[in-house]
Formats: C-alpha cells, structure tokens, sequence
C-alpha cells in the first residue's frame, strides 16, 4: 500500500546539518517499490547543485508490521523506520530513529498536503519531543523525475 510515488513535503529533526542547510532544502520525490518478503526498494530523487541525484535504500522488514530496518554502513548504522500514521491515498507521516535521535518525515502523494493534515503531522513532532524551530517544510516545485546513470548512490 505504500508502493508509488510520493513526496516529501516536511520533515522534524534535531540534524545540525540540516539547521545549517536549511536554505538549500530541494525539492524531493520518492518511488517506493514493494520486493520480496514485505520489503521496500527507496528511491530518493532530489536536486543537488542543480544535478539530479537517486539515492537507492532497501527498508528491510522488522518483527511488527509497517516496522523496518535500513541498514547504514558502519558502526550504529542502522536506523529504524516506523510507519506512524497514514491511509495511503494521501500522506504517510514516518518514525526514523537511529541510536537516542528521532527525526519525523511528512510524505505526501501531492507535493502539497491539506492544513488538517500538517496539524496531524505536527501533533507527531509534539509527540517525540520535537518543536517547530526543528521542522522545516520543502520545495513544492522543481521535482526531478530521473537521474542518469552516473548520478546514482547505491
């Protein structure tokens, strides 16, 4: 159910990059592809320095249902991703935790979603501690749809 595409429309986290970069926030779709076992092919395509990128993740499933593992390189890599609300035709809001750190991420199938929406996913950052001054909200425009093949991260 959580197959298609879908965008990244605001996102909670403590990230001091993303503080920093906060201005440079580009405007991000996501595939999602259902594989084998219940686990999910990602492929995050955005604009970096006005090149187009895909990013390719593998969510592994987890013990509970709408759980899964992305597994990082390195020590502590993996992070835990949790499916916390959604209905599937409109938004996903999205649990990422890796280690003591939680950030929240608000997916849309349109790049915009409703104010009754966003209240709900701003309930969520309330929830695990988080604040308006840490929540930023994307670009609706300037999606990339591909990116060539030197332009891919596995």
């Amino acid at each position: 159910q959580l197959a298609g595409r879908w965008f990244l429309v605001g996102m909670a986290s403590r990230c001091s990059y993303l503080a920093e970069h906060s201005h440079r926030l580009e405007a991000t779709a996501v595939m999602v592809t259902v594989l084998d076992a219940q686990s999910l092919a990602i492929s995050t395509f955005r604009k970096l320095d006005g090149v187009c990128w895909e990013i390719r993740q593998r969510y592994l499933p987890a013990r509970a249902h709408g759980r899964f593992l992305l597994k990082g390189r390195g020590y502590g890599g993996k992070v835990e991703v949790v499916v916390a609300e959604t209905d599937h035709n409109s938004y996903a809001v999205l649990y990422y935790q890796k280690g003591r750190s939680v950030s929240v991420k608000l997916y849309g199938r349109a790049s915009r979603v409703s104010d009754a929406i966003a209240d709900k996913f701003e309930q969520h950052v309330r929830a695990v501690g988080l604040s308006e001054d840490v929540t930023y909200y994307f670009p609706t425009y300037g999606f990339c749809d591909f990116a060539d093949e030197f332009h891919i991260l596995d």
